[in-house]
């Protein structure tokens, strides 16, 4: 058996002017994450007209890449480990680019879903690495948590710009272009990183290969299920079997991972009631909030009739409160503490949820002031991660890293297929059933919060802050 065979220290921290340089790279790496979500999910009408399909075939434009971002973000926290962050990020930026030239050159369906699938991977290399890289440049403490705040508000910008400039480039140039625009801030974060951030340690462990393929396989088969059951039913044999087949393989995850001497999900990480919570959260986090963005857009374009662009621009009240949220949430966190900012974002994002499921998709005007309100869930985000790396040991942040991140996409992936399937649940799109879902998963997750702020405070020393 191999445990940590080799250790190599991590290079110096560079000073501040080069530090906030490469703040601005891996910023900029991460922005096109979010960009080429939001971008995507306007131009998913145009795309099955041009290459054929059906909702199947978006919500496989979307899950394709959602799925293997989360299924492959432990093994890529594991394997910066291993290599250096800096350079699993480069390297991820690298396949990133790749891959978005792939999705504008794709002839088909099939292609398109392939290269998004690298997307996937290359994103998988990126989310980890850019948290691994800000933890290691800034000190804990008031510089980190700007640094943070500046990761997240970037996010929020990406999340602002993405339906608009994704909407007018469809309309405009073509449903192509929405990945072309990923190739030059590739380039410009590349090399912001390679000049300005130091490498990280390295930490040599392991792969878990039986861990990979029973993840790859149980968030697989809940994915295709779901998507499947919007096609033939949730009684269809075909539905039912990949139901089967990904709980049984979660089940032998579960078990595997106690098993293997290193594991890619390590439960001693578990055994950390504040991080297990806060895992927990984030994949219901992103279930609603990438499944709410997917819902949204398909019912302002499909059931209201709006173009692309119109699109983009319905949507911008919700993702520019987002992103205000985003730039603000540091300060906002310091004032309100993770735990309480944590549930006064899950608790806008209940109620947004549940105005969208009650007056939301009747008209073009009541939907966007129903779905204003859901903005509010951004102030979640930097809490959670905040709170995640707190809990993780430094010598496997780049792993704990990739777990949280894992849990948030692998959300994103079951809400897509699952609350995709429910929005033509009925005779037509409508809002009401998957909104209504959402709402719930919010409270069960403002639930959990609470349970985990209880669990901070018992276990912290009085007038500790974050409580």
């Amino acid at each position: 058996m191999t445990d940590l065979l080799l250790a190599t220290p991590a290079d110096p921290v560079p000073n501040a002017r080069a530090r906030r340089l490469g703040l601005a790279g891996i910023c900029f790496g991460f922005l096109i994450i979010t960009i080429d979500t939001t971008a995507v999910n306007v131009a998913l009408g145009p795309i099955v007209s041009d290459l054929g399909g059906s909702l199947a075939g978006a919500q496989w434009i979307v899950s394709a890449y959602t799925l293997v971002f989360a299924t492959f973000l432990l093994s890529g926290g594991a394997w910066a480990d291993r290599i250096g962050s800096r350079a699993a990020f480069l390297i991820g930026l690298g396949v990133f680019g790749l891959a978005s030239a792939a999705c504008a050159a794709a002839p088909s369906m099939e292609a398109l879903v392939a290269a998004r699938a690298a997307q996937g991977l290359g994103a998988a290399l990126l989310m980890p690495c850019s948290l691994a890289l800000i933890t290691h440049t800034f000190a804990a403490g008031p510089e980190r948590r700007g640094a943070l705040a500046a990761w997240g508000g970037i996010s929020g910008l990406g999340l602002s710009v993405g339906p608009v400039l994704g909407g007018a480039l469809v309309d405009w140039i073509g449903w192509r272009f929405i990945f072309l625009v990923n190739l030059p801030v590739a380039v410009v974060a590349g090399v912001a990183v390679y000049a300005f951030v130091t490498e990280t340690g390295r930490h040599r462990h392991p792969f878990d290969l039986p861990g990979q393929a029973l993840v790859v396989a149980a968030l697989g088969c809940l994915c295709g299920a779901f998507i499947l059951a919007g096609e033939f039913g949730w009684e269809a044999p075909e539905t039912i079997g990949l139901l089967v087949a990904g709980v049984v393989a979660a089940l032998a995850l579960a078990r595997i991972e106690r098993l293997v001497p290193l594991p890619m999900i390590p439960p001693e990480l578990f055994r950390n009631q504040v991080f297990r919570s806060v895992v927990v959260v984030a994949g219901l986090y992103n279930f609603g909030f990438y499944g709410a963005l997917f819902c949204l857009s398909l019912d302002l374009h499909e059931q209201l009739g709006l173009s692309p662009f119109d699109t983009g621009l319905a949507l911008l009240p919700l993702t520019a409160v987002i992103g205000v949220i985003a730039f603000a949430s540091g300060r906002m966190i310091a004032r309100l503490g993770e735990w309480r900012a944590v549930l006064i974002g899950l608790g806008f994002g209940a109620g947004g949820a549940a105005l969208m499921a009650v007056f939301g998709g009747e008209s073009v005007t009541g939907t966007i002031l129903c779905s204003i309100p859901f903005a509010g869930i951004a102030l979640t985000m930097q809490a959670m991660t905040a709170l995640a790396m707190e809990g993780a040991p430094r010598e496997r942040i780049g792993l704990a890293s990739g777990v949280q991140n894992a849990a948030r996409q692998a959300g994103g992936a079951l809400g897509v297929a699952l609350l995709g399937t429910l929005l033509v649940a009925g005779s037509g799109l409508a809002l009401h059933l998957p909104m209504a879902v959402v709402s719930a998963a919010y409270l069960v997750s403002m639930g959990l919060a609470l349970a985990g702020r209880r669990r901070t405070r018992s276990a912290a020393a009085p007038g500790s802050a974050g409580a």
